[in-house]
């Protein structure tokens, strides 16, 4: 079960499909007449970038103002792109994607575990797709790009957009401390909004204990419903792992007091915030907060847990409450929207500029990954780098990773989870999809 597609909208929306060759089995595929209409879709209407451009006869008025909004874009461009960031090559000097290589990748992932794997490129108006394997194993139903799925802490860009545009509204301030907006919750005032978005708060991570043992942690939360607070609690428990601002360390609690910020900030739950915000405007039709239902609305794929023993059968985790993660990772989405979604916020199309600034300002993990404000940047072989989220959840592994203009954007997601070799694996799709490797 192992197919590869690539379509392109024409000039008058015609598309034209071509076939890749996938070894082992002979490459399937259908037309996507609508990717140049979706892909028009989601850019909210409040944008307007076309409309910005002025006429070729215009009146003097027009004209000056169609100077100053150039000159406006020209300043918020040179602002998103802080001066401390390394960047890879222009977006043009990119390699086509490699469907042949892609298609490695994922045979690949499946060899080591993954029942199902699948990756969607978007890249200016072409969609390339490539599947392997099912996603269901009972059913052997073959896994599609088009299939719904968790998406982990890919949850985490979603919320922080959610706040930043509450910054762009002068309702949250970045380096305010958490504790003016929600009193008391925690134990030191030093600790910024910023703190919490960037993974430099010091709250421990409440999920390592919950999850020592991949089944038994699974199976006692997978039908629980926690509130934002008692988690909260579960962190506090331990000491922090250090003051805040010090250091890095990557911790669901930030993510989960980030949900406290938005429900108390907005005065509603988070999936009115998601919904209103981003689902809403940029027309995704496979994204949802179904908090606490534990079903996957429509057609998905089936996500299963390998287990700590060597041997022992897969879990399937499909169902359940991600109330232990809830903002911080319990979001459903598929590849095409994922795609949609980074593809508007690399291209400035969901936050002002200053605030888009503020999300890529890095600080460095290790030698090929650098965290900003709910955002990733993964540096690539070829010397590019790429910006997006990874996401682990019960039964799934993704990765949405876009170009730094949000022209060529990648999901990949193998439905399997707690399997190192599948995660390591799977991070080959970046390679394929923006060196052509």
């Amino acid at each position: 079960m192992d197919s590869a597609t690539v379509g392109r909208a024409g000039v008058l929306g015609a598309v034209a499909l071509s076939l890749l060759a996938v070894p082992a089995r002979a490459a399937t595929g259908t037309p996507d007449p609508q990717a140049a209409a979706r892909q028009a879709a989601a850019t909210p209407a409040a944008v307007g970038r076309q409309a910005a451009a002025a006429p070729a006869v215009v009146g003097r008025q027009a004209a000056a103002k169609a100077a100053r909004q150039a000159a406006t874009a020209a300043a918020r461009l040179a602002a998103a792109t802080p001066a401390a960031a390394p960047r890879g090559p222009a977006v043009a000097a990119l390699p086509a994607p490699n469907t042949t290589g892609l298609a490695t990748v994922l045979r690949s992932v499946v060899a080591k575990g993954a029942p199902g794997a699948l990756a969607r490129i978007d890249d200016h108006g072409r969609t390339y797709r490539v599947t392997r394997g099912v996603a269901d194993r009972v059913t052997g139903r073959a896994i599609s790009t088009g299939d719904r799925f968790r998406i982990g802490s890919v949850t985490k860009t979603f919320t922080t957009v959610v706040l930043l545009q509450l910054v762009d509204e002068h309702r949250l301030s970045l380096d305010a401390p958490v504790n003016r907006y929600l009193p008391g919750l925690l134990p030191d005032d030093r600790i910024t909004v910023r703190h919490l978005l960037s993974h430099r708060s010091g709250l421990y991570d409440y999920s390592d204990d919950m999850f020592a043992a991949s089944v038994s942690g699974f199976e006692a939360v997978r039908e629980k419903v926690f509130t934002y607070r008692q988690l909260v609690a579960l962190s506090l428990k331990k000491p922090r792992t250090d003051a805040p601002g010090a250091a890095y360390s990557y911790s669901n609690t930030n993510f989960v007091v980030a949900g406290l910020l938005v429900e108390k900030l907005t005065g509603k739950p988070v999936r009115t915030a998601y919904r209103d915000r981003i689902v809403k405007p940029l027309k995704l039709t496979d994204t949802f907060y179904v908090h606490p239902d534990t079903a996957i609305p429509g057609r998905y794929t089936r996500g299963y847990l390998t287990p700590d023993r060597a041997g022992a059968p897969l879990v399937d985790a499909t169902a359940q409450t991600v109330s232990w993660a809830q903002s911080a990772g319990a979001l459903i989405s598929s590849a095409r929207d994922l795609d949609v979604f980074y593809g508007a916020l690399l291209g400035g199309r969901l936050l002002s500029a200053a605030r888009l600034a503020d999300m890529e300002r890095f600080t460095e993990v290790n030698g090929t990954t650098a965290y900003g404000l709910g955002l990733r940047r993964r540096d690539l072989s070829c010397g590019v780098s790429v910006y997006g989220h990874t996401g682990a959840v019960q039964g799934y592994y993704t990765y949405a990773f876009g170009t730094k203009d949000g022209g060529r954007t990648l999901t990949a997601m193998a439905n399997t989870s707690n399997n190192a070799g599948v995660l390591n694996t799977l991070a080959g799709a970046l390679e394929s999809a923006f060196c052509g490797k």
